[in-house]
Formats: structure tokens, C-alpha cells, sequence
């Protein structure tokens, strides 16, 4: 059985080709995204290349599907009551469902905001509040105001349960595509992102694919059957099947991606879980750390650190150098120095990425004596991370850049693994994984065996 998968991609739209009997790969091709001419262009060359290294016909290929992040990926605003509760909870399902959030926003929404709204140009929004029962202003003065904005996008509605009628009739009464469904956060403290993230995909499929012109690959391929985030997220999946609860870094020119599959539960004695209770595939997205066009808020990040990486003679070459990666993002280190630099880069976007990720511990002091607060997963006795994206890949000093998800004693009170063993994508396949995963999960497996590997 043969099997061809594609990521379109802003930048590159890239191909590998299968033998799923032998788990093999048979072909592969990458060519630049023609997402703003015709995006079938940059798509038909990557399968006249893979066509003409295996010698088969595009039809000859059981399986051809794509996973797209292209035309800024799925940018997602999530609106909720409560910052640290159901906003959160609202911004958690969307980044499980493999979308961008752009912003988000608590309580009333304000003209100013309602401005920004307009501005940022989203995909979707999601208007969570209130627990089941719980409060009703809310959720509907920001209906009514979102209602009557000017844009002609989904929103979903995943509050309080009793206002799922009148929600409703707001936004058909102003001509708007709603879509209902549970609420995140059903009882206080209490996550139920599942079937938002089903929504969500499925708005995906129907909606957005068409809206940024990508529906038009269906004339060649069997379609875009989810975003590629999510496609890497399922790959993870897949990785965790066979080796357990695992962590994932992708470095990328504008972001950091880490993904999670783990309970993160307490591991030591006379530590009290607070907060909200994490997802158990969990992934965030950090969008001021990349290596490209992140470079420059990255450097900010850590300009201090970064710096001392470096002779006092060096510090005024390496921060041009920064802001030409900035510019220059298709850019591939050509000597020692740049391979340095970008190893060292990639190190810090992977360290504070981890440290965002993973969950930390409070100590409060109190008349009874001191008490030790975790908020979000402990994640210290992991240990498999894999690893992807270019610098962590093809870097010859990658393994400099993976001690950034290693804990610290000098910060013990972030929960990073302790002494993880570390795997390689190295074929860049996590996404087709992922969605091979969705029809043959043995396969799938199969392909993490041969192809994931220990560094």
C-alpha cells in the first residue's frame, strides 16, 4: 500500500512518499508555497519530483491527504470570563485542535477590544463563560457585541449550557455561523475541551480551507484533512503508544511548539495540585521564539544569557547577525560561527518554550508552616522528548540546543525532566505520521519505530 502525504506550508509545501507494507519512505520533495498564486503550483511540483524518484503516477498512491498550516495557520481568539478559568480553558482547547491564538480575552468586551478584534483578522472565535448554571451577563453582552461585528467567520459557543438557545438566536439573528457545543468548563475547575476540538477541526475542513484558497488541491489530492500542528500533535500520539508519556520540541523560524503527552501529576510528597487540571495531550505554542523571523524577540528574550556565549568582541557582530536572520529567514547556516549561533538560539527558544510548558511549584508560607503549590504538570520523571524542526535536526550542535529541556537545580522549582532520553524526527515525518495515524494506526507505529529515533 502506497502513501503520499503533504504539508503545505507558508513557506515550503513538502511531500514524502510511503510504502506502508515495508514502512518505508520511497520518495520526498519540497518545493516553495504558491499559497498566493495558486497553491496547486508549488503542490504539482513537489509530485512530479516524488513521481519521478519512484517511478509511480500520482493515482498509483492508495492514501494522498495534506495537513496545512499555510495563510498564517488557523488563528483562533478565545474569549472567556475568568482569565485563569475558562479563558484558559478556551485557549487550551484551541491549541489542542492545532490553532494559532492570536489573542485572548476575559470578562466584558470593550469597544477598544472589539477594535482589535476587527484588526487581527481571525479564523475563528470561540465565546466560552460561566460554568454549567453559573453566570449568564456575560456570555451574552460579548455575544451581542460579537454578533454585530462586521466579520463573516464561525464562532463557537462553548459556555454555560443553559444560555446555548439564546446564544444561538443571537448570532443567526445578525446573520452569523455559530456553532454550539459543550462547555470547556462545565464545573469549576473541571476541563472538557474534547468536543470544542471536534468542532473546531471540523470549522477546519468546511470553512477555512476554502476561505484561504487551499480547497483547490482537491482537484489533485483526497483534500486537507487537519491542520498541521494537529498533525504533528497525533504523530506524538503514535510515539507515545509504543514508548509512554513523552514530550515534544519543535523549533521553527517563528515559533517554538511543545507538545505533551502526560499526566504531570504531583511526584513528590506534600505538594497540592492547584490551578486548573492540565489536558493529557497538551501543546503550546510560543510565538515570540524562533530562529528566523522570532530571532529578534528570542535575542530579547535573553539577550543577557546569550550574550555571555560569546567574547566581549563578539557581542556587536552577533547582534547583526540576529537581525539578519530576522530579515534573511530562509537562511541556512553556512559555517562554524552560524551553526553556533543558531544552535545557541535554538538552546534558549527550547529552554524557556519547556519552562512555559511544564508546570512550576509555589512556596506559601502560613501560620500552620510552609505549603508547596503545583500549578500545571510536573513533568520531571519524563523521560522520552522528541525532537524536530530544522535546528534540532540538521544542527550539528543539536545536542547542545536539547540541554534547554533539561531541569535545573539552580531553578528547582520548574518541573522539567530530569534526565530524559532524547529522539530525532529526522526525516521531518512526525506530520504524515500523524495522519497516517488516522487510518492505520499499526502503521503509524510502525513508521515511529523505523524512523523516530534516539539521538
Amino acid at each position: 500500500m502506497k502513501a503520499i502525504i503533504f504539508d503545505i506550508g507558508s513557506t515550503f509545501t513538502k511531500g514524502v512518499a510511503f510504502d506502508l507494507d515495508k514502512s518505508e519512505i520511497i520518495g520526498r520533495a519540497k518545493y516553495p508555497s504558491t499559497v498566493n498564486e495558486d497553491v496547486t503550483i508549488g503542490l504539482q511540483n513537489v509530485i512530479s519530483e516524488i513521481e519521478r524518484q519512484t517511478g509511480l503516477n500520482i493515482r498509483d498512491f492508495n492514501i494522498k491527504k495534506a495537513t496545512s498550516s499555510a495563510a498564517g495557520g488557523l488563528k483562533i481568539i478565545a474569549i472567556g470570563l475568568v482569565p485563569d478559568l475558562t479563558t484558559e480553558a478556551a485557549k487550551k482547547a484551541s491549541l489542542g485542535a492545532g490553532g494559532k491564538v492570536i489573542k485572548i480575552y476575559s470578562y466584558e468586551l470593550t469597544s477598544s477590544d472589539l477594535d482589535e478584534i476587527l484588526y487581527l483578522k481571525p479564523d475563528i472565535i470561540i465565546l466560552a463563560g460561566g460554568t454549567d448554571g453559573g453566570n449568564r451577563y456575560y456570555p451574552i453582552i460579548n455575544a451581542k457585541k460579537l454578533s454585530r461585528l462586521p466579520l463573516n467567520i464561525p464562532f463557537i459557543y462553548a459556555g454555560n449550557k443553559d444560555l446555548q438557545d439564546e446564544i444561538k438566536n443571537i448570532f443567526l439573528s445578525n446573520s452569523k455561523e455559530i456553532y454550539i457545543t459543550e462547555n470547556v468548563m462545565p464545573e469549576y475547575g473541571v476541563i472538557n475541551i474534547e468536543k470544542v476540538q471536534n468542532i473546531i477541526r471540523e470549522v477546519f475542513l468546511r470553512n477555512i480551507i476554502h476561505a484561504k484558497g487551499l480547497d483547490k488541491v482537491q482537484e489533485i489530492i483526497d483534500g486537507i484533512v487537519m491542520p498541521t500542528p494537529l498533525a504533528v500533535l497525533k504523530g506524538l500520539e503514535s510515539f507515545s503508544e509504543i514508548y509512554g508519556e513523552c514530550l515534544l520540541i519543535d523549533v521553527g523560524g517563528a515559533t517554538t511548539d511543545v507538545c505533551s503527552v502526560a499526566k504531570g501529576e504531583p511526584t513528590q510528597n506534600n505538594v497540592i495540585l492547584k490551578g486548573l487540571k492540565e489536558p493529557y495531550v497538551k501543546r503550546s505554542v510560543e510565538g515570540d521564539l524562533g530562529v528566523r523571523v522570532s530571532a529578534l524577540s528570542l535575542f530579547e528574550s535573553a539577550k543577557k544569557d546569550i550574550i555571555k556565549s560569546f567574547s566581549h568582541d563578539k557581542v556587536k557582530v552577533i547582534e547583526e547577525k540576529v537581525k539578519f536572520l530576522n530579515i534573511n529567514t530562509s537562511y541556512i547556516p553556512k559555517n562554524d560561527e552560524d551553526l553556533h549561533l543558531d544552535a545557541i538560539l535554538a538552546y534558549f527558544a527550547v529552554k524557556i518554550a519547556t519552562e512555559r510548558h511544564v508546570g512550576h511549584i509555589e512556596m506559601v508560607y502560613t501560620p500552620m508552616g510552609t505549603l508547596l503549590f503545583q500549578y500545571g504538570k510536573d513533568l520531571r520523571e519524563l523521560d522520552k522528548v522528541v525532537c524536530t524542526g530544522g535546528p534540532l535536526i540538521y544542527n550539528p550542535y543539536r545536542v547542545e540546543s536539547l540541554k534547554g529541556v533539561i531541569y535545573s537545580n539552580d531553578e528547582p522549582f520548574i518541573l522539567k525532566p530530569k534526565n530524559p532520553t532524547f529522539y530525532v524526527d529526522k526525516e521531518y515525518i512526525m506530520f504524515a505520521i500523524g495522519v497516517i495515524s488516522e487510518i492505520y494506526k499499526d502503521k503509524s507505529m510502525s513508521l515511529v519505530e523505523k524512523y523516530i529515533n534516539k539521538v
